[in-house]
């Protein structure tokens, strides 16, 4: 560890940590008696805390983030030079890496057309629904303004987004939220709602029924997750998406790809939708855009969903009246456009997709030891391992005892990540997401420590 802090005695940062900073997704009481974990530096997958420990971040940040892995001075020196010539100018104008990185984004991104800057997946997301909107009120007289979501899936934190969450204990006690948000049923089909032998079309047709039920006249977009993530990792089964695309055009509904996490490689493809055919209307992103190394997160649309927004040039409400501040920074699209090429010349794609058959490979492995895995999914490296009391009755571990798997594994000095305070009775997800950058060894190296965790704690 080359220490990003000079001093040898950190303790006076462990402290005003833990005297003033608000941490995320934690309760603080511990803290009282127990220092928080603060870390100090990283190169690769590697982390090193305050104590000089070091860690194996098996979760990309612990919110699938640092796609390209920490410590890359070209993203840092980048940012750096496009600081000291013009750091800012608000969104209403342009920029030469917002120019450029828009220009390379949606050469990646077949049929669509135009990127909107923000600063956040939920911030991104919360822009299509008021596009949604606003379409409705200029171009349908008020009506197609519902936004149907789905169970399992995550959109954001703000009160919007969360009128969309499709993870119940992420929205309780931050009601009331806003009307116009329905739900539609998973797709999981480890835990089926359905008998059927086409369970993928049949959980497609579960939207279309909620679609008549509250009338195609007012349904004016569709939100998913290419593949599902805080709610399982969750891959929808073959012939859901053909289907899904097919009851969007019946119904003249906009279909909306969440890619906050599957986007910029995850899936071994750039965004997740790729992998299965689909034409979005709109598609989001954040975290992967630039791995964590500047703020960013782009909305992007179709030329026909812009073209809705100057029909009327006269009309002093007829544009998109909306900014995202922080929109603004250069830092963002100029650490994306460096991100983008490290996965290029990289060929972390390719690496995604290899590494990614290794940890699946690794993880049937243990479920063929382990009887509490009762169902391994995912995609490239974005992996998961359900926890079941009983294979025969799928019955969920309890989370307590999914939450001893995590902690003894940064024991042994790896992080990895699983569902937690998401879906009441179902937070029992083993959730992997390493850097694309992965090697066979350090994957060993993750699917090792769970091994040993599992053995520990269930024998």
């Amino acid at each position: 560890m080359t220490q990003t802090d000079t001093r040898n005695d950190l303790s006076a940062i462990v402290a005003a940590d833990r005297a003033h900073v608000w941490h995320h997704l934690s309760q603080h009481k511990p803290y009282e008696t127990t220092d928080p974990r603060v870390y100090v530096e990283g190169k690769g997958l590697t982390l090193w805390d305050a104590t000089g420990r070091e860690f194996l971040d098996a979760v990309s940040g612990g919110v699938w983030t640092v796609n390209v892995g920490y410590g890359r001075e070209s993203i840092a020196d980048a940012v750096r030079d496009q600081l000291v010539k013009l750091n800012y100018f608000a969104g209403a104008a342009g920029t030469v890496p917002g120019a450029l990185f828009a220009e390379r984004l949606i050469e990646k991104m077949p049929g669509l057309s135009r990127a909107y800057y923000s600063n956040s997946g939920s911030e991104a997301n919360e822009k299509v629904y008021k596009m949604v909107r606003q379409i409705s009120h200029r171009h349908h007289a008020g009506k197609k303004s519902k936004i149907l979501y789905r169970e399992r899936d995550y959109h954001g934190t703000t009160i919007g987004t969360l009128a969309t969450s499709g993870q119940k204990q992420r929205a309780e006690q931050y009601g009331p939220f806003p009307e116009g948000f329905v739900e539609v049923p998973h797709c999981l089909e480890y835990r089926a709602q359905w008998d059927t032998a086409d369970y993928g079309r049949r959980a497609a047709d579960a939207i279309e029924e909620v679609i008549l039920r509250e009338g195609p006249e007012t349904v004016g977009c569709l939100v998913l997750e290419p593949v599902t993530a805080g709610g399982g990792v969750i891959v929808p089964p073959e012939g859901y998406w053909p289907r899904v695309q097919e009851i969007c055009r019946t119904y003249d509904i906009l279909l909306h790809i969440d890619e906050v996490v599957c986007g910029l490689g995850r899936t071994g493809t750039w965004f997740g939708y790729q992998n299965f055919g689909i034409e979005p209307d709109f598609v989001t992103m954040a975290k992967g855009v630039a791995s964590g190394y500047a703020a960013i997160a782009c909305t992007v649309t179709t030329q026909a969903v812009f073209d809705l927004f100057k029909d009327d040039a006269a009309d002093p409400l007829g544009h998109f009246r909306d900014i995202s501040t922080f929109g603004g920074c250069t830092s963002g699209p100029v650490a994306a456009l460096e991100n983008m090429r490290i996965i290029e010349d990289e060929g972390l794609l390719e690496n995604t997709k290899a590494m990614g058959a290794r940890c699946l490979a690794n993880l049937r492995d243990l479920m063929d030891r382990h009887p509490v895995i009762g169902d391994v999914r995912g995609m490239g490296l974005f992996c998961g391992a359900e926890l079941v009391v009983d294979r025969d009755t799928k019955e969920p571990m309890d989370e307590a005892r999914v939450q001893a798997v995590v902690a003894h594994c940064l024991s042994q000095g790896v992080i990895i990540g699983a569902t937690n305070r998401s879906l009441p009775g179902y937070n029992n997800t083993l959730c992997l997401s390493p850097a694309l950058t992965v090697t066979a060894a350090e994957i060993d190296r993750i699917t090792g420590a769970i091994d040993a965790a599992l053995t520990a704690v269930f024998g």
